[in-house]
């Protein structure tokens, strides 16, 4: 059975209503972004980070997986399927994805500062300051943020070196270290690329397929079920 690895950014799920965190010209409140979603903030200002992020996941619960998400699912029938994506929320698992790696975090799951590997979901639809974990200090929201190592990196790179087929989605491959995915693929690794954008992919052998998820994904899970099972 052939296997085939899923890399996936912001541009699946915006077709979901996923705000993404560069909305509004990267601002939010008046902060940017990188001042949301790195530690030190986290250390100076927990409140407003613990809204950053509640808003981000409210916004989650309130949309549901659309036709991209649900397309890959197709593939499992015939193939192993592995998912790689950039996003931090569910939609994947909630389409029916069975084998999800999230490189950036979680947003329904919150975790220790002090022991990372203490995880946990967030149970009542937003993290609150009395939120602790067993050392009694307050919970962080499961996100990678800028500047920390991409704990499930190595694991991604693993994956990615097996793949017989490689689709990238709603990525514009510039956010490293996960961009740097696709040069980890074997030399006669089959290659999709679905974006709107006009992705530059020079020198990467790999099939474009300019058009928004929900209509590219389509197009590629037809094609690999009609040319590759």
């Amino acid at each position: 059975m052939k296997n085939i690895v899923v890399f996936s950014g912001a541009g699946i799920s915006k077709e979901s209503g996923i705000s993404t965190f560069r909305d509004a010209d990267g601002l939010w409140e008046k902060h940017r972004i990188e001042d949301v979603a790195n530690f030190d903030c986290w250390k100076k200002n927990p409140d407003l980070v613990r809204n950053f992020y509640n808003q981000r996941l409210k916004n989650l619960l309130s949309v549901e997986p659309n036709m991209a998400h649900k397309d890959l699912v197709r593939l499992e029938e015939f193939f192993n399927v592995d998912i790689i994506t950039q996003n931090v929320d569910d939609l994947h698992q909630r389409a029916g994805s069975s084998r999800v790696i999230h490189l950036h975090g979680e947003l329904k799951k919150a975790r220790s500062v002090r022991n990372p590997s203490y995880i946990v979901d967030i149970k009542k639809g937003f993290l609150s300051k009395d939120d602790k974990d067993p050392y009694g200090e307050p919970l962080r929201p499961h996100i990678v943020w800028f500047g920390e190592a991409v704990p499930m990196m190595e694991n991604a790179i693993s994956i990615t070196q097996k793949a017989d087929i490689f689709i990238v989605i709603g990525s514009s491959l510039v956010v490293y270290p996960a961009a740097g995915l696709i040069h980890y693929t074997k030399k006669d690794c089959k290659k999709f690329l679905v974006d709107p954008l006009n992705v530059d992919v020079r020198g990467q052998n790999i099939e474009v397929i300019q058009e928004k998820a929900t209509i590219g994904v389509r197009k590629v899970v037809d094609e690999i079920l009609l040319n590759y099972k």
